[in-house]
C-alpha cells in the first residue's frame, strides 16, 4: 500500500513537472490563427480608413495598394504573434517615414485596435499581449512626439 502511494505521488509530481515544462501555445494559436488575424485586420483597417482624423493615411491608394497594405499588416501581426508568416515589407520606420504620424494618431490607432479586439472578444491576457507587441513598433512609426 505504501508503495502504491509513493508511485502515485511520483506519477503526480512527474505529470505536474511535464505540464509546467510544456510550452505554452503561441499567441498566434491562442488568437485563432491566420483567419482570425485576417478578420481582425479587416475590421481594424476599416476603422482607421473611416476615422476622419486617420483616413488621410489611406487617401490616394488604389484598391490594389490597399490590398497590399492589408496583407502586410496581416503578415506583420502573424509574425509578431508567433505565427508562421514572414513579413516581407519594408522596415516600419522606412514604411512610415514622412507620413507625419503624431502621438495623437498613434493613440487613436491603439484605441481602434483595442475596440477591434473587444469586438472579437479577445481575452484580456491575449489582448494585452497583442497591445504589448504592437507598442514595440511605436518608436518606428510616430514621428511627432507630444510636447511635455
Amino acid at each position: 500500500m505504501k508503495r502504491l502511494g509513493l508511485l502515485l505521488l511520483c506519477s503526480i509530481l512527474a505529470t505536474t513537472a511535464l505540464a509546467a515544462d510544456a510550452p505554452q501555445k503561441s499567441l498566434y494559436v491562442r488568437l485563432g490563427g491566420y483567419d482570425a488575424l485576417a478578420a481582425v485586420t479587416d475590421d481594424f483597417l476599416g476603422r482607421l480608413a473611416t476615422d476622419k482624423n486617420l483616413s488621410r493615411f489611406f487617401a490616394g491608394h488604389s484598391k490594389n495598394s490597399l490590398g497590399k497594405i492589408r496583407q502586410l499588416v496581416v503578415d506583420q501581426l502573424c509574425a509578431a504573434t508567433g505565427g508562421p508568416c514572414v513579413y516581407i515589407g519594408r522596415d516600419l520606420k522606412t514604411a512610415h517615414q514622412g507620413l507625419g504620424i503624431t502621438e495623437a494618431d498613434w493613440n487613436a490607432t491603439v484605441g481602434h485596435l483595442t475596440a477591434t479586439l473587444d469586438k472579437f472578444k479577445v481575452p484580456e491576457k491575449e489582448k494585452n499581449e497583442v497591445l504589448g507587441a504592437i507598442s514595440s513598433f511605436k518608436n518606428d512609426i510616430v514621428e511627432q512626439k507630444m510636447m511635455k
